[in-house]
C-alpha cells in the first residue's frame, strides 16, 4: 500500500506543475507596485501576454497617473521593470513591462 500512496503523490505533484500560470509572481508584483504608486488604483489594468518562457505586461493607468508611474526621466518605470524582472527570474521567465498611453 505504501507504493500506491507514493505514486499518487507523484501524480498530484505533476498535476500541480501543469496548472501553474507562467510569471504569476511577476504579475502579482507588477500589480502591487503599480497599484501602490497610482493615485487611482481602481483604474489600473494589466494585460498579460505569455509566449513560451517570456511574459509581457501592458500596464494601463489613468492619464493623471502616467507621470507618477513613469517618474522623472523614467526612473520609476525602470525600477518597476527591474523588480518585476527579478520576480520573473524566480519563476524562470523573462519579463517585459510596458506602460501604455491610452
Amino acid at each position: 500500500m505504501t507504493e500506491v500512496d507514493d505514486v499518487s503523490g507523484a501524480d498530484e505533484a505533476a498535476d500541480d506543475e501543469g496548472n501553474r500560470v507562467e510569471g504569476a509572481t511577476a504579475q502579482a508584483v507588477v500589480s502591487y507596485l503599480v497599484g501602490s504608486i497610482a493615485a487611482d488604483a481602481d483604474a489600473v489594468t494589466i494585460d498579460t501576454d505569455a509566449r513560451g518562457r517570456s511574459v509581457r505586461f501592458q500596464v494601463h493607468v489613468a492619464p493623471e497617473d502616467m507621470g507618477r508611474v513613469i517618474g522623472r526621466r523614467g526612473r520609476v518605470a525602470q525600477a518597476i521593470r527591474t523588480v518585476v524582472a527579478a520576480a520573473g527570474a524566480r519563476d524562470g521567465v523573462q519579463t517585459s513591462v510596458d506602460i501604455v498611453d491610452e
